[in-house]
């Protein structure tokens, strides 16, 4: 279940100079390096950004979600190890920040994933339990969510298959994953806007 697309899927939207806030500035330069798949000083940057400004929740948002999407390439248990606790300590933070959101719960739930991609015999029973459990939950909270119901999708069509299930019934959750990106509208330009692209294929890849 790589989701490694999801992070080479993020769209910046350009702010313009005038007015801007520190704070402002250094999301816009940490989302540049993003783009020129300088990662590891993105990561860096949204982590400095986050011990500047306290009370946002997105810079240790990024600075999670950068580290858990690497490690779905990382095959050193050790190097895993670390960079998902760095992971998890930035999405411990962000969650103090902004608890029972679901964006933040969908990255607890890739973290998890990360592990079970990494050794399913291993991990697969220790988290795949607690990766459906949080996708339920996040569903619960905000049902009209593009990323959670895509997320939740990929997750369960790929469980599914694990267990040589019939995988039918998960697009249509793609479906409605693809139509909710349509009205999707982040709060800030800040805000998490990934998905649309992935929603798309696995929606066009149902219908082979």
């Amino acid at each position: 279940m790589k989701k490694v697309a999801l992070i080479l899927s993020l769209v910046f939207i350009g702010m313009t100079v005038n007015g801007q806030t520190k704070y402002e500035k250094g999301m816009q330069k940490a989302f540049s390096l993003l783009e020129q798949n300088k990662r590891s000083e993105a990561s860096n940057l949204f982590e400095r950004i986050s011990e500047a400004a306290p009370t946002e929740w997105l810079p240790s948002y990024y600075a999670a979600q950068i580290n858990i999407t690497g490690g779905f390439g990382i095959k050193d248990k050790n190097q895993l190890t670390l960079q998902l606790d760095k992971a998890q300590l930035q999405l411990d933070h962000a969650t103090s920040i902004s608890p029972n959101n679901p964006e933040l719960m969908i990255l607890q739930a890739m973290l998890y994933t990360v592990w079970v991609a990494y050794d399913g015999a291993t991990y697969g029973m220790q988290y795949g339990p607690k990766v459906s459990e949080i996708y339920g939950k996040a569903l619960a909270i905000d049902k009209n969510n593009p990323r959670v119901v895509l997320c939740k999708a990929e997750w369960d069509i790929e469980s599914a298959r694990y267990f040589k299930q019939d995988t039918a019934v998960f697009c249509v959750a793609f479906e409605k994953a693809k139509t909710l990106f349509e009205t999707d509208k982040p709060e800030t330009a800040f805000h998490p806007s990934w998905g649309k692209e992935r929603a798309t294929k696995l929606a066009e890849d149902c219908k082979k």
